[in-house]
């Protein structure tokens, strides 16, 4: 990929060669695929803040997931209407269209989610919604592309890993099932989202995609709110400090990461990825919330990053 004039959310410069393919990423030079990989490293990590965050909370659910976005928009403005205004204009109808869908799948990946953290438990949660890359691979498979045989075995191998890591619940409990279900459905609207912003990004910048798609969400969610009854306000200041804490380290830092990357490392490899946000968002609960992980959680995280390397090795032998 080319070098675009402000390319990333907070702006991070945008380097690298050309786009990537829908199933893998472009030819990209050694230093570039380097920096994609500390980013999306510095994205996971990020990211597995946002469940530990979402569930100490005291905010509805659907409410906290509009004012991330619409907080993340707010910061985002100036970038993208001031710096950004020409690459806004460059979109073009197709890209703009595919950015407004991408928002619109990503308010139901966080409608979905987000109120599951209330009904099952956070580790179940988070394990069934990072089955992100099983649906990106299904969704690639059905689109006529032929992911490498390493693909599908890195990435079954990685949701293995999230099973053990989890011991997924099988309660019988109605309310943590529909929890779990809602998390499911949150995973495969996630793979949407990645999929989508992998075809935006071979031709949009990282700041105009994401100022849309961003929008698009809080807007949708907005919606949501005032037709459900969910309260916008009326919290007291911790509350407001987790929803800003949240907005800057999830929003601008996790997801917009995974928006810059995506374009270099493609979407098999970013959605794989995110399943490391498991084991790292049980980490945080240990050591903010004092949930202990299980002695299975190590090997766990070593067959996650098992699956992951394939992932990645794959990739890198269709580019080669």
């Amino acid at each position: 990929m080319t070098a675009e004039p402000a390319a990333a959310a907070l702006p991070l410069p945008d380097t690298g060669t050309g786009p990537a393919a829908a199933g893998g990423p472009g030819a990209e030079p050694a230093a570039a695929r380097t920096l994609d990989f500390t980013l999306l490293t510095v994205a996971i990590a990020s990211v597995s803040m946002s469940a530990p965050l979402i569930a100490s909370t005291a905010a509805p659910a659907l409410a906290i997931a509009f004012w991330r976005n619409a907080m993340a928009v707010g910061v985002l403005s100036p970038f993208a209407l001031w710096r950004g205004r020409a690459e806004l204009r460059r979109m073009g109808r197709r890209a703009l269209t595919l950015s407004v869908l991408a928002g619109v799948v990503l308010a139901l990946h966080f409608g979905l989610w987000l109120p599951s953290l209330s009904m099952t438990s956070v580790a179940t949660s988070t394990a069934l919604c990072t089955t992100t890359p099983i649906w990106t691979t299904i969704i690639l498979r059905i689109r006529g592309h032929r992911p490498p045989r390493l693909v599908w075995v890195g990435t079954a191998l990685a949701v293995v890993g999230v099973v053990i890591l989890t011991g997924i619940d099988l309660s019988t409990d109605t309310r943590a099932l529909a929890g779990d279900a809602l998390a499911l459905g949150g995973g495969i609207a996630a793979a949407g989202y990645v999929l989508l912003g992998s075809e935006v990004r071979r031709t949009a910048s990282t700041t105009a995609y994401t100022y849309v798609c961003y929008a698009t969400t809080a807007a949708v969610l907005l919606v949501t709110c005032l037709v459900s009854g969910s309260a916008l306000g009326g919290y007291d200041g911790r509350t407001w400090l987790k929803i800003a804490a949240l907005t800057v380290v999830a929003q601008l830092l996790g997801h917009s990461l995974l928006n810059r990357v995506v374009r270099g490392l493609g979407p098999s490899t970013t959605s794989t990825a995110i399943l490391l946000e498991t084991p790292g968002a049980a980490l945080i609960a240990a050591l903010w919330l004092g949930q202990i992980p299980a002695w299975s959680a190590y090997p766990a995280l070593c067959v996650i990053l098992v699956g992951l390397a394939l992932v990645i090795l794959a990739d890198r032998r269709k580019t080669a």
